[in-house]
């Protein structure tokens, strides 16, 4: 067998097999097929399709090269949401909370964030003293008596995703949804739920910008999921504005912790009670939606959602005050406002410009070795759809040393006004199943 006739094969449209596509795989992670076949590979990926079959072994060969993580030692069904990114996206910190209230168990393994903010790792470690460098022991520990654990990724997982990543992201070949699918599952199979809910973010703020491909995304990253014998849904979850008030890590944990004593934005507490709902669906703890969304309102109404997160962030160490005391977390040493510059319903808010704007500040990374500023970001203060009149407050700017100037000139241009009546947007679009 050999890597030219594999391409010369996928370059004609034509299908690949197990064993070929196992062949580039494994051959790539060990060096016989060189760069520059798996980019002729991918390209013809890219411009040929896959079928389903090919997508679900694409999947199974970088699962395969890698360990897995086996959470047989966890008592209880155990559920994972996985979100293809966003601005704003604080739902794991809300939803891992309710879920563990609620019976099931959460063993989150996480990496750090690349792009605009820190990933949840990063976001946790703003808390003083939260330790994210858990063992084995001690996470299986920690899962099994309190339902939930947030950990770094540390295991070697799916090794053959990580190297074609990086080859795909300066080779043009990111947005084949074979490939994207591909990279998402292995991950997600890898790390051994039972039952994974996906949240595909569908706008400007989001990798999938139209409905069309995210609708296509999802029904593949779900289907390769029920082939392996997962239970699946996903939800398409709308990205054209930031979900929520915060973009940064100290501000977004607020939040939720906000959320989570019933007082948080009412688009965030929608996505994560949906997010809930459809897991108790999935997981028989309900048996309709209308029984579901009473439970998951009952978990937070009575604390017991907040209790679990408290009780998550004492078991890694970190300080419990915080729940309480918010200027635990530090502050920003200038407070920025941001005023409407002239009256009239929002018609847009470009949630990719306020995410590279709060990356601008500090609060993201480029390279994984870059640090973050945890407590720098941006409140964005009004929706799609609200009017204002010229001068009002719309952001807030949480900065340090970094980008002010350039924070503040494009979050007003993030803005548009109409002096027409404009509907709020959307924010559940529909669900694969």
């Amino acid at each position: 067998m050999r890597a030219v006739d594999i391409i010369i094969k996928k370059k004609e449209g034509l299908a690949l097999n197990e064993q070929e596509i196992n062949f580039m795989i494994n051959g790539y992670l060990s060096g016989e097929v060189a760069d520059y076949q798996m980019s002729a590979l991918l390209m013809a990926i890219v411009l040929k399709g896959t079928t389903h079959e090919e997508e679900v072994l694409l999947t199974k060969a970088m699962l395969e090269s890698g360990d897995k993580i086996d959470l047989s030692k966890i008592d209880g069904i155990c559920v994972d949401k996985h979100s293809t990114g966003g601005v704003g996206d604080t739902t794991t910190l809300v939803i891992a909370p309710i879920l563990a209230a609620l019976g099931l168990k959460v063993a989150k393994m996480s990496g750090r964030g690349l792009g605009h903010t820190g990933g949840t790792i990063d976001k946790l470690e703003a808390i003083p003293g939260f330790n994210t460098s858990l063992s084995e022991e001690h996470f299986f520990k920690e899962v099994n008596e309190i339902g939930l654990a947030v950990t770094g990724q540390t295991a070697n997982i799916a090794p053959a995703d990580k190297k074609i990543y990086a080859l795909r992201d300066v080779t043009g070949t990111v947005e084949a949804v074979a490939l994207i699918a591909s990279s998402i599952m292995s991950k997600k199979l890898a790390s051994g739920a039972d039952v994974i809910l996906l949240d595909v973010k569908v706008g400007e703020g989001a990798f999938m910008k139209t409905l069309k491909d995210a609708k296509k995304l999802a029904r593949s990253m779900v289907d390769i999921g029920k082939s392996q014998g997962k239970k699946m849904v996903a939800l398409l979850t709308d990205m054209e504005q930031p979900l929520g008030v915060a973009v940064g890590n100290s501000i977004e944990v607020i939040e939720a912790i906000e959320t989570l004593k019933g007082k948080g934005p009412e688009d965030l507490k929608l996505l994560c009670f949906e997010i809930c709902k459809e897991i108790l669906l999935l997981t028989d703890k309900a048996k309709d939606e209308k029984e579901a969304l009473a439970l998951v309102e009952d978990s937070v109404r009575t604390g017991k959602a907040l209790k679990k997160l408290e009780l998550m962030i004492s078991a890694q160490g970190g300080n419990k005050a915080v729940i309480n005391d918010y200027s635990l977390f530090g502050k920003a040493k200038e407070l920025i406002e941001v005023k409407a510059e002239k009256s009239g319903y929002i018609k847009a808010i470009d949630a990719l410009k306020i995410g590279e704007a709060s990356g601008i500040l500090g609060a993201g990374r480029i390279k994984k070795e870059d640090s973050v500023d945890l407590v720098v970001g941006i409140d964005v203060l009004k929706k799609v759809g609200d009017y204002v009149t010229k001068g009002d407050l719309i952001a807030r700017i949480y900065a340090n040393d970094k980008g002010k100037k350039e924070t503040l000139e494009i979050i007003k241009s993030s803005f548009q006004y109409s002096k027409e009546k404009v509907k709020p947007r959307k924010l559940i679009l529909g669900k694969i199943e």
